[in-house]
Protein backbone atom coordinates (compact mmCIF):
# COMPACT_ATOMS: atom_id res chain seq x y z
CA UNK A 1 0.00 0.00 0.00
CA UNK A 2 1.05 3.40 -1.08
CA UNK A 3 -0.08 6.60 0.77
CA UNK A 4 -1.45 8.94 -2.02
CA UNK A 5 -2.65 12.67 -1.56
CA UNK A 6 -5.71 11.84 -3.94
CA UNK A 7 -7.42 9.03 -6.18
CA UNK A 8 -10.05 9.06 -8.07
CA UNK A 9 -12.79 6.91 -7.06
CA UNK A 10 -14.77 4.93 -9.98
CA UNK A 11 -18.48 3.93 -9.75
CA UNK A 12 -19.51 0.60 -9.23
CA UNK A 13 -16.12 -0.49 -9.48
CA UNK A 14 -13.45 1.04 -6.84
CA UNK A 15 -10.28 3.30 -6.73
CA UNK A 16 -8.57 3.89 -10.35
CA UNK A 17 -5.35 1.51 -10.43
CA UNK A 18 -6.59 -0.84 -7.11
CA UNK A 19 -6.89 -4.29 -7.70
CA UNK A 20 -10.70 -4.60 -7.19
CA UNK A 21 -11.53 -1.96 -9.54
CA UNK A 22 -9.26 -4.21 -11.79
CA UNK A 23 -10.72 -7.49 -10.92
CA UNK A 24 -7.33 -8.56 -9.69
CA UNK A 25 -7.90 -8.77 -6.10
CA UNK A 26 -8.50 -12.30 -4.16
CA UNK A 27 -12.14 -10.97 -3.36
CA UNK A 28 -13.11 -10.11 -6.87
CA UNK A 29 -15.10 -12.93 -8.25
CA UNK A 30 -17.29 -12.42 -5.31
CA UNK A 31 -19.33 -9.68 -5.56
CA UNK A 32 -19.90 -7.69 -2.27
CA UNK A 33 -19.61 -4.09 -0.85
CA UNK A 34 -16.11 -4.04 -1.52
CA UNK A 35 -15.27 -1.22 -3.98
CA UNK A 36 -13.54 1.29 -0.99
CA UNK A 37 -12.55 0.44 2.49
CA UNK A 38 -12.27 3.13 5.28
CA UNK A 39 -10.68 2.79 9.06
CA UNK A 40 -10.80 4.96 11.87
CA UNK A 41 -7.77 6.82 12.99
CA UNK A 42 -8.16 6.21 16.12
CA UNK A 43 -8.33 2.48 16.12
CA UNK A 44 -4.86 2.90 15.15
CA UNK A 45 -4.13 5.17 17.85
CA UNK A 46 -5.63 2.84 20.29
CA UNK A 47 -3.85 -0.27 19.04
CA UNK A 48 -0.65 2.02 19.92
CA UNK A 49 -1.88 3.29 23.61
CA UNK A 50 -3.96 0.04 24.61
CA UNK A 51 -1.50 -2.73 22.98
CA UNK A 52 2.01 -1.39 22.31
CA UNK A 53 1.22 -1.71 18.51
CA UNK A 54 2.33 0.73 16.13
CA UNK A 55 0.59 0.49 13.02
CA UNK A 56 0.73 3.19 10.63
CA UNK A 57 -1.68 4.07 7.83
CA UNK A 58 0.29 2.67 5.32
CA UNK A 59 -0.27 -1.12 6.66
CA UNK A 60 -3.64 -1.63 7.58
CA UNK A 61 -4.36 -2.40 3.80
CA UNK A 62 -7.47 -0.12 3.71
CA UNK A 63 -7.89 2.24 1.34
CA UNK A 64 -9.07 5.41 3.07
CA UNK A 65 -8.12 6.52 7.03
CA UNK A 66 -10.63 8.46 8.87
CA UNK A 67 -10.97 10.62 11.45
CA UNK A 68 -13.35 11.79 13.96
CA UNK A 69 -16.18 9.97 12.24
CA UNK A 70 -17.64 6.69 14.11
CA UNK A 71 -17.40 4.19 10.74
CA UNK A 72 -19.87 1.81 12.62
CA UNK A 73 -22.58 4.28 12.31
CA UNK A 74 -22.43 4.30 8.33
CA UNK A 75 -23.30 0.74 7.96
CA UNK A 76 -26.43 1.05 5.37
CA UNK A 77 -25.96 4.66 4.77
CA UNK A 78 -25.44 7.30 2.62
CA UNK A 79 -22.66 9.84 3.00
CA UNK A 80 -20.49 12.18 1.21
CA UNK A 81 -16.18 11.77 1.17
CA UNK A 82 -15.69 15.05 -0.63
CA UNK A 83 -17.47 15.37 -3.33
CA UNK A 84 -18.01 11.41 -3.79
CA UNK A 85 -21.06 9.38 -2.64
CA UNK A 86 -20.67 6.12 -0.62
CA UNK A 87 -22.92 4.03 0.51
CA UNK A 88 -21.85 2.16 3.74
CA UNK A 89 -22.12 -1.85 3.43
CA UNK A 90 -20.93 -4.31 6.27
CA UNK A 91 -18.38 -3.65 8.57
CA UNK A 92 -14.84 -5.44 7.35
CA UNK A 93 -13.76 -8.20 9.41
CA UNK A 94 -9.83 -8.72 10.64
CA UNK A 95 -7.88 -11.05 8.39
CA UNK A 96 -4.87 -12.36 9.94
CA UNK A 97 -3.23 -11.65 6.28
CA UNK A 98 -2.84 -8.66 7.77
CA UNK A 99 -0.32 -10.22 10.96
CA UNK A 100 1.15 -12.05 7.90
CA UNK A 101 2.60 -8.96 6.08
CA UNK A 102 2.60 -6.61 9.18
CA UNK A 103 4.30 -9.04 11.34
CA UNK A 104 2.15 -7.54 14.42
CA UNK A 105 -1.04 -9.93 15.92
CA UNK A 106 -3.41 -7.69 15.35
CA UNK A 107 -6.11 -9.43 14.05
CA UNK A 108 -7.98 -10.67 17.33
CA UNK A 109 -7.60 -7.23 18.68
CA UNK A 110 -9.53 -5.47 15.21
CA UNK A 111 -12.90 -7.35 15.81
CA UNK A 112 -15.20 -4.90 15.65
CA UNK A 113 -12.75 -2.08 15.06
CA UNK A 114 -11.47 -3.49 10.90
CA UNK A 115 -13.45 -0.65 9.12
CA UNK A 116 -15.84 -0.05 7.15
CA UNK A 117 -16.90 -1.86 3.10
CA UNK A 118 -18.54 0.46 0.98
CA UNK A 119 -20.24 0.72 -2.31
CA UNK A 120 -19.62 4.02 -4.52
CA UNK A 121 -22.65 5.27 -5.74
CA UNK A 122 -21.12 8.65 -7.25
CA UNK A 123 -17.62 8.70 -8.60
CA UNK A 124 -14.95 11.67 -8.28
CA UNK A 125 -12.32 12.62 -6.89
CA UNK A 126 -11.02 12.57 -3.36
CA UNK A 127 -8.10 14.13 -1.60
CA UNK A 128 -6.71 13.96 1.75
CA UNK A 129 -8.56 16.23 3.99
CA UNK A 130 -11.99 16.09 2.07
CA UNK A 131 -14.58 16.23 4.89
CA UNK A 132 -17.14 13.48 5.83
CA UNK A 133 -20.58 14.08 5.79
CA UNK A 134 -24.22 12.82 5.79
CA UNK A 135 -26.06 12.67 1.84
CA UNK A 136 -28.82 14.93 2.96
CA UNK A 137 -26.38 17.51 3.03
CA UNK A 138 -25.28 19.11 -0.30
CA UNK A 139 -22.05 19.58 -1.10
Amino acid sequence: MIAQQSAQLLQGLGIEGDRYALGTGKYSPFPDIREVTLIEIETLTALKRDHGIDLAPEEHRRNLTTENVPLNHLVGKRFWVGHVLLEGGRLNTPCRYLDLVTRKSVNDILLHRSGLNCSIIQGGKISVGDTIRPESIDI
